[in-house]
């Protein structure tokens, strides 16, 4: 018996995409190391001190609820002027008092002044900007280093990371952003582009990426992200809280700078422009924990976790890392 094969016809359309489609995109493949690799936890704790950063106090704010702490990093390489708005907000204390008025399901927690939209009720900015140009991305210049994911990306030419944060680019145009990753925050906004820094949220779901370069992001919760994920949802539209009892309280927005030393939180993050930060990349790409039968060899770019974890003072050594499982 013979084994018919038929060619088909090659349409010229195909032949073009498939002659522009660089095997390469479809990432790395899992190859079974000739030695065993360090799982997450082990690259962790080989780190160096030198490969983790404190917080920087004038770039950290501590969004204070009932429920505890929330410390967000700033991103002033990315939004330096949002980031200088809000610290402005902050130390005009601006947001005490204020609600969260959003809790949307798998996508985001969002604060700001409820009656914003009443000129009679709205609070005053006091000192802060009323609006400010969209800072949606930036130059991808010598000054912002970059280090590479090999991954394909579906929403940008190159992904990775830049300052600390996830972070995409474009070699054509010559721009760089931010990425809609879980815990990022960023500044609300109606129609108009423009925005500044009053109205906040952060992303508590599958990251949103279609929010990439739509939205001025100035920053990342590294603590206190299971303060704002286990919120009531709302049952308005998008979220938002239908009664006013319902909304959360804030009770103080603080730059971390102005607070005494011992009220701030003694955190470090670990440095994604290290060593460590790209064996622990490989450790989360290639899963070698007892648990894992296949090492799927590829990772999402908002899948790679930033590790933060709380230096224990008076040893001045670090403890345990808090980074996500």
């Amino acid at each position: 018996m013979s084994l018919r094969v038929t060619t088909w016809p090659r349409h010229p359309l195909l032949v073009a995409l498939l002659s522009v489609a660089p095997s390469a995109e479809v990432g790395p493949v899992a190859v079974p190391p000739s030695a065993p690799a360090p799982t997450m936890a082990e690259v962790l704790a080989a780190s160096p001190p030198t490969d983790w950063r404190r917080l920087d106090p004038e770039n950290t704010l501590y969004l204070e609820l009932a429920g505890g702490r929330v410390v967000i990093d700033l991103a002033p390489g990315f939004a330096p002027n949002h980031v200088a708005n809000v610290k402005t907000l902050a130390r005009a204390k601006y947001f005490d008092g204020l609600t969260i008025n959003r809790v949307q399901d798998n996508y985001v927690v969002q604060w700001g002044d409820a009656d914003a939209e009443d000129p009679a009720k709205a609070r005053p900015l006091a000192d802060a900007k009323a609006s400010l140009a969209a800072e949606f991305d930036r130059p991808a210049s010598d000054d912002l280093p970059f280090w590479r994911l090999p991954e394909a990306d579906a929403y940008a030419p190159e992904i990775g990371f830049a300052s600390g944060f996830p972070a995409a680019r474009d070699a054509r145009t010559g721009r760089a952003w931010l990425a809609h990753c879980y815990g990022m925050v960023g500044a609300g906004r109606g129609n108009a582009p423009e925005s500044n820094g009053s109205e906040l949220y952060v992303v508590i779901g599958h990251a949103p990426r279609h929010l990439d370069r739509n939205v001025t992001l100035v920053g990342r919760v590294v603590q206190g992200m299971d303060r704002l994920s286990i919120l009531p949802r709302g049952t308005g539209a998008m979220g938002f809280y239908e009664e006013p009892e319902q909304r959360v309280r804030i009770r103080s927005v603080r730059v971390a700078a102005d607070l005494p030393e011992a009220e701030r939180a003694d955190l470090e993050i670990l440095r994604t422009d290290t060593k460590s930060f790209q064996s622990l990349v490989e450790s989360r790409r290639n899963r070698r924990e007892d648990w894992f039968i296949y090492p799927v060899g590829r990772i999402e770019l908002c899948n790679v976790p930033i590790p933060v974890r709380v230096r224990a003072a008076a040893a001045n050594r670090p403890t345990a890392a808090t980074a996500p499982n």
